[in-house]
This record gives structure tokens, sequence and C-alpha cells, in this order.
């Protein structure tokens, strides 16, 4: 079986930068009083630097079981982020429709 933990940790670190960017453009634009988008956001940030470092965590470990558990982990938590995000972005895209 192939190892996923390069590419979740290339994945979650990339999605992790654009999970601030999001919660800075809206402090920057002061919208996230009337949404729960920032919560999004910031769950999102939070479970994408967990993935990443569970990916690590995984790249480094010389133990095959562990390995395998920590990357399960990070993927995971990956998919979770990455739902956070979608919803992130169902609430950008009905507040720019409304």
């Amino acid at each position: 079986m192939e190892k996923k933990s390069p590419h979740i940790l290339n994945a979650s670190s990339n999605l992790l930068g654009f999970s601030l960017l999001i919660i800075t453009s809206l402090k920057i634009t002061k919208i996230s009083n009337n949404t729960h988008l920032d919560e999004f956001a910031g769950a999102a940030c939070l479970l994408f630097a967990c993935s990443c470092f569970f990916s690590f965590l995984a790249i480094r470990s010389r133990n095959e079981k562990r390995e395998n558990k920590f990357e399960t982990i990070a993927d995971y938590l990956f998919l979770i982020a990455l739902f956070c995000i979608v919803l992130a972005v169902v609430i950008v895209t009905v507040k720019i429709i409304d």
C-alpha cells in the first residue's frame, strides 16, 4: 500500500494557509460578526494543523504499526477539516448571493 502521509502533509499545510487567509480576510472586512464562518475556518485551522502534525509523525515513525495509526488519524482529521472548509465556502457563497 502506498503511503499517503506526504500527500496529507502537503495538502494540509496548503489548506491551513488558505484557512488562515479566510480568517484574516474576515477580520479585515468585519464580516465574521454576522456568520459562523470564522468558527468553521478556525476549526479547520486547528484540524489541518493537527493533521500536519500526525502526518509528520507518520513519516518519521520507524514502527510500521504506529506509522499506520498516525496516518489514519491524519487522514480523518484532514477529512473533517475539509468538511469545515466546504461549509465555510458555502457560507461565503450564500453571503455573496444575498
